[in-house]
């Protein structure tokens, strides 16, 4: 959403920042706003963590306190959290417009939340900022009107495009982790499918420690604090992983752009890979960001260990030369072009 703040910064439109606190501690939380750059929100519910109902109905609570005092004209939800489902649902209800960033993702797996979220938000909104052409495709075949969709590109482009540069000058986390540029694999395993079965956790980090040691590379796991709970509850080995405390976005951004290969559960990262040219590895069965794995930037490995072997070595003889298709930077300015011209 970063990049829809600063436009609205510049034009001098107003705008208020509503944040639930669905993510709960610091370095998930504060670290974005200071690393962005960002003003502080003028709304934190501070909701926690919870059951994926009472989650949505606090948050629901808390929004429509919100929107009742301050009669927004149009609010924007971005992604696929229950921070999303929470406010679309209570903006539709209120008869507030709804603008949806990132919409017509699917990964048509009904068994995760995500995909739950994303499409009722979808469904109750008036306004559907779609990154790609496919994605437009997904929501005109469900149905929703052809003039509530728009094709924007994705703000995650105009992120890292407006970051990056700043993350170089700004920080070195690889020479304070000891890392030669393109010489170590970067990990990510949070979703709840995965890091609550041990049998999946226990195989993502089996498959990643035979890639690393097979292709001597240090193996780098910024860890989820709910993922480090599990590994210890199950008692995992994590012996050839370097496990480090979350790092804040241009940290990551950073560690992201000078990796050789990233294996990851994120639907986010899938996109960021794509967009810097480096390889990435899927720890899931599907994806709702399958343009990744049209221009070959990104394959599906599951979590048996020695799957993610295979697409490991696949993917390391890869060299980043594909075209991103998730637009040129710009989705913020056209996202408050359309919004404003309503």
């Amino acid at each position: 959403m970063a990049p829809i703040i600063r436009e609205c910064e510049r034009r001098g439109t107003p705008y208020h920042i509503l944040h639930t606190g669905q993510h709960y501690s610091y370095e998930m939380d504060r670290t974005f706003f200071e690393g962005l750059e960002l003003p502080d929100a003028h709304h934190n519910l501070d909701v926690g963590s919870g059951s994926h109902a009472n989650m949505t109905g606090d948050i629901m609570k808390g929004i429509e306190k919100v929107y009742s005092r301050e009669k927004p004209s149009e609010v924007l939800v971005q992604g696929d959290t229950n921070t999303v489902l929470g406010g679309a649902l209570v903006g539709a209800k209120m008869h507030v417009k709804v603008g949806h960033v990132e919409a017509g993702l699917r990964s048509f797996d009904r068994s995760m939340p995500e995909e739950v979220n994303r499409v009722v938000a979808d469904h109750v909104s008036d306004h559907l900022f779609a990154p790609t052409e496919l994605s437009r495709k997904l929501l005109l075949d469900e149905g929703i009107p052809d003039d509530r969709i728009f094709v924007t590109g994705n703000t995650v482009v105009d992120s890292v495009m407006e970051n990056l540069e700043i993350s170089r000058n700004r920080t070195d986390p690889l020479k304070e982790l000891g890392l030669s540029d393109k010489r170590y694999l970067l990990v990510t395993a949070h979703r709840a499918e995965n890091v609550d079965v041990e049998s999946r956790l226990s195989g993502i980090l089996k498959g990643v420690t035979e890639l690393g040691s097979e292709f001597d590379l240090p193996v780098i796991y910024p860890i989820h604090p709910r993922a480090r709970k599990m590994i210890d509850s199950f008692g995992l080995d994590t012996t050839g992983i370097e496990l480090i405390t979350p790092v804040g976005f241009l940290e990551f951004l950073r560690l992201e752009s000078s990796a050789r290969l990233v294996l990851t559960d994120s639907g986010g990262l899938q996109e960021e890979t794509c967009i810097l040219g480096v390889p990435c590895v899927t720890l899931r069965d599907n994806t709702e960001r399958p343009e990744t794995i049209d221009v070959g930037s990104n394959v599906l490995a599951g979590t048996d260990p020695e799957n993610i072997l295979k697409m490991g070595r696949q993917m390391l003889k890869v060299k980043g030369n594909w075209e991103n298709p998730f637009g040129d930077g710009n989705a913020g300015k056209k996202i408050v072009d359309i919004i404003l011209d309503a």
